[in-house]
């Protein structure tokens, strides 16, 4: 059994790296390093969850971010040719705890909005180490201080996907409304019901006289 595993772990690795990266899974318990804090080695790496992986795409020359594996523990994007991150790219990586993105060419734009918004979630200090490549007004500024006025542009992305957000809101507060009058109506006609049935109770009879 435990030889079929050895056989079967690479295959799994396999399936799940991308093409251009490099992966291998965590095997010795132990603490994880903080985010944003020095990377261990290749090799074992300490950590806790069988079946993670560090997944190592740096210094590959990427201009676009591959399909991650879910199962990333640990995720190496440095020195790469990255200037921004799609929206959703990160989304699925439920088990990450430590991401370098260090050594790239970030423009900030509308599409760097993506990456800080998730950094600010996950690692206050791995987005303070980013820094704008371009446009020229904004080379060496770190993505964590970006002002609106800076990023003004994108008020023109806004209104298509706020528009789906807005239809799918309104389709929800309208069943809501529907489902509450609904309810308050059935409730109405059952309290209706139930007072002509006592009142149908407490009708007298009708004495039927004696001959």
């Amino acid at each position: 059994a435990a030889l079929g595993c050895a056989l079967l772990l690479p295959a799994l690795l396999g399936q799940d790296c991308p093409s251009p990266c490099r992966c291998w899974s965590l095997q010795e318990p132990g603490p994880m390093p903080e985010p944003g804090g020095p990377m261990p080695g290749p090799g074992p790496m300490p950590g806790p969850g069988a079946g993670m992986l560090v997944v190592d795409c740096s210094s590959r020359g990427l201009r676009s971010v591959p399909a991650l594996p879910r199962r990333a523990r640990s995720l190496r994007l440095h020195n790469n040719s990255l200037a921004s991150i799609p929206a959703g790219a990160l989304d699925g990586l439920q088990h990450l705890r430590h991401l370098q993105l260090g050594d790239n060419p970030w423009h900030c734009d509308c599409h760097i909005l993506y990456l800080r918004l998730w950094l600010q979630d996950f690692s206050a200090p791995a987005l303070a180490a980013l820094r704008c490549a371009s446009p020229a007004a904004l080379r060496s500024k770190p993505l964590a201080q970006l002002s609106g006025a800076e990023l003004g542009a994108c008020s023109r992305l806004l209104p298509t996907r706020c528009l789906q957000f807005f239809w799918r809101d309104l389709l929800l507060i309208a069943g809501a409304v529907l489902t509450l009058l609904l309810a308050a109506w059935a409730l109405k006609f059952s309290r209706k019901l139930v007072c002509q049935l006592r009142l149908g109770g407490r009708r007298p009879r009708r004495s039927i006289p004696r001959t």
